[in-house]
């Protein structure tokens, strides 16, 4: 009899491991991991988040796979990672349109990005450069509103989109400024630039790696920066806070997965993400881009989650913003 108990002490043995937490656990990650993106190959966010993929690849020991999921801006690629199984095997790089189409586009899913996915943390931040075509009588700020004063509804900005963060920038200029201008929406940065060129508009909040060729040309003239510091590509160049003080709008990207990660998962994620962006060499590459790489773990990024979604928010339904 003791022999035979022994015997289901034994078996039983391993059971009572796997219920206890913390031990005998199956490894993770055993095979790729995938990050979708809302963006198409090629542009900067999506460059970006390659870099940041092929760094965790180190830490994590498996492949790591940028999935592009564009579409339904950006929620097909959110809605896809919320409603995906919570293994840490999908995750999410979301951006700053997580905090935006809440209130944009309230019929577009996840409906409530803050219930519907888990923030791991931050991975950058990026903001725009304000420049206008060189025809036009400022270079500043208060020039800029004194001008827009003086010829109200006269001045053309564009944007690459409705409910773009430029778009928003715009408005957010607009609103605290008191200004009555002309919002001219194009369906990406590239188009706008080009008739900025030619003066078919006049103005507009640019991502910084795609202004500066123009400006450092003198087809353009940049007058601010949307960040609240001044950028390493344009450090002559104030911010629009220094008129307006406050003032900020810039688009970031960060790391989530689906509600209902396991803790020991999630905190490893955060970690590995936490190494890739405090990687030097990873910093300097992008830096050069106009990206500022940042480091902070999933409650700083479920806080600029939440400031963002009431700044756009407030910011849309004052300006009575509708998707095109």
């Amino acid at each position: 009899m003791r022999h035979l108990l022994g015997r289901r002490g034994l078996l039983a043995a391993p059971a009572l491991l796997l219920a206890r937490p913390g031990l005998a656990q199956p490894s993770w990650p055993t095979r790729a991991i995938s990050i979708v993106t809302g963006y198409a190959p090629g542009g900067l966010t999506d460059v970006t988040t390659r870099a940041i993929a092929q760094r965790m690849e180190r830490d994590l020991g498996q492949p790591i796979v940028v999935e592009n999921r564009v579409g339904g801006a950006t929620s097909v690629a959110s809605t896809h990672v919320a409603q995906a199984a919570p293994d840490g095997y999908t995750l999410l790089m979301g951006a700053s349109s997580l905090a935006i189409n809440p209130a944009l586009q309230p019929d577009l899913t996840p409906r409530e990005p803050m219930r519907e996915l888990l923030p791991l943390g931050l991975a950058y931040r990026t903001a725009f450069v304000l420049h206008v075509h060189p025809s036009l009588p400022v270079k500043s700020v208060p020039e800029l509103i004194a001008y827009a004063k003086a010829n109200p509804g006269k001045l053309n900005f564009g944007s690459s989109g409705t409910g773009a963060v430029n778009h928003l920038a715009l408005e957010l200029l607009r609103q605290q400024a008191g200004i009555d201008v002309l919002h001219v929406p194009y369906r990406g940065g590239v188009p706008a630039l080009t008739d900025l060129r030619t003066n078919r508009i006049q103005a507009m909040f640019q991502a910084a790696l795609e202004a500066l060729p123009v400006v450092q040309e003198g087809i353009t003239r940049a007058i601010a920066v949307s960040s609240k510091e001044r950028m390493p590509l344009f450090p002559d160049v104030p911010p629009v806070a220094d008129t307006l003080p406050g003032f900020e709008a810039v688009f970031w990207q960060g790391l989530f997965a689906p509600r209902g990660l396991p803790a020991p998962i999630a905190q490893r994620l955060t970690e590995t993400l936490r190494n890739a962006t405090e990687d030097q060499d990873l910093r300097a590459r992008m830096a050069a881009q106009g990206v500022a790489i940042e480091t902070g773990d999933g409650e700083a990024m479920r806080r600029i989650l939440a400031e963002d979604t009431r700044l756009w928010g407030e910011l849309i339904r004052r300006g009575n913003i509708r998707p095109e």
